[in-house]
């Protein structure tokens, strides 16, 4: 109840069109160069990455490019250009509040620490803090994690989500930061780590690369709660109300459910966070 509750507040803030006279902000710079430039993650697999052709794609590219088009009707400037700009873990929100883009489209929880340098869109996913291991290794929670080493990428919620979790539950085990999600998911292929804690679907997306897929172990420890929004520039309510307007138009269009089931289709239908999410995210005009 209290994270329907939290959901219901967080994206009942949009209501209305942006018209393109008067705009401000990122909305002027964007109706004056016809170009949007996106900041991305190429190791976000679901989400967002770079195939072998180098296209980018992914669930949260698909939502980016949905609310560029919507922001185009809403400011009457069409076909306008799309900048990809790749960003790691560690620039993805310096790229937003520095104006190097002008949104960030991946993985990023929502979290205050961050609203304090960057705004978020209304929210597009929920996720939860996992835990990757070696079958054989006979690890099966994180109760069993005691003089272990877990990987994770430095900086991320699921860092600190691990810190918690094991304190609350008076664990030993060492976390061991990594600067990127390759080289954490390498330290427990190469037994340097013997789990890597990252949001769930980003660790099936990692474990599918591995040579040896059947040899990893996604545990059923749920260790936080994650909610993605699109990276906004922090005091621009004008941009942040234009991109909303794009999500709820998405939803209540129902194509959610379409590009949802072309990136999860394999996990099933969304749980009933998720559809409680879309559902309050169908705002009306």
């Amino acid at each position: 109840m209290i994270r329907t509750t939290t959901l219901a507040l967080a994206l009942l803030f949009a209501a209305g069109a942006v018209h393109s006279q008067n705009v401000d902000g990122r909305l002027k710079k964007i109706a004056a160069t016809q170009t949007v430039t996106i900041a991305y993650r190429t190791d976000a697999t679901p989400f967002s990455f770079t195939d072998d052709q180098k296209r980018v794609g992914g669930f949260s590219i698909d939502l980016c490019k949905r609310v560029v088009n919507s922001i185009e009707r809403q400011l009457n400037v069409p076909n306008l250009q799309v900048r990809w700009l790749p960003v790691t873990t560690q620039t993805r929100f310096d790229a937003v509040a520095k104006g190097q883009a002008d949104m960030e489209c991946g993985s990023s929880t929502v979290t205050l620490s961050r609203l304090k340098q960057v705004d978020f869109s209304s929210y597009i996913f929920v996720e939860s803090t996992g835990l990757l291991t070696k079958a054989a290794s006979g690890l099966r929670s994180l109760s069993d994690m005691s003089g272990r080493n877990i990987a994770v990428v430095a900086g991320t919620t699921n860092e600190h989500a691990v810190h918690a979790q094991l304190k609350r539950r008076q664990l030993s085990a060492t976390v061991l930061p990594f600067t990127t999600r390759d080289e954490a998911f390498a330290a427990l292929e190469e037994g340097k780590a013997d789990a890597f804690a990252s949001d769930r679907l980003l660790l099936v997306g990692a474990a599918s690369t591995a040579r040896d897929q059947k040899s990893l172990l996604l545990l059923s420890d749920e260790l936080s709660f994650e909610p993605y929004g699109i990276v906004l520039p922090r005091g621009d309510s004008d941009f942040r109300l234009a991109v909303n307007t794009g999500l709820a138009q998405l939803y209540r269009s129902g194509e959610i459910t379409d590009i949802f089931a072309r990136w999860f289709r394999a996990f099933g239908d969304p749980g009933p966070v998720i559809k409680v999410m879309y559902l309050l995210g169908t705002i009306p005009e």
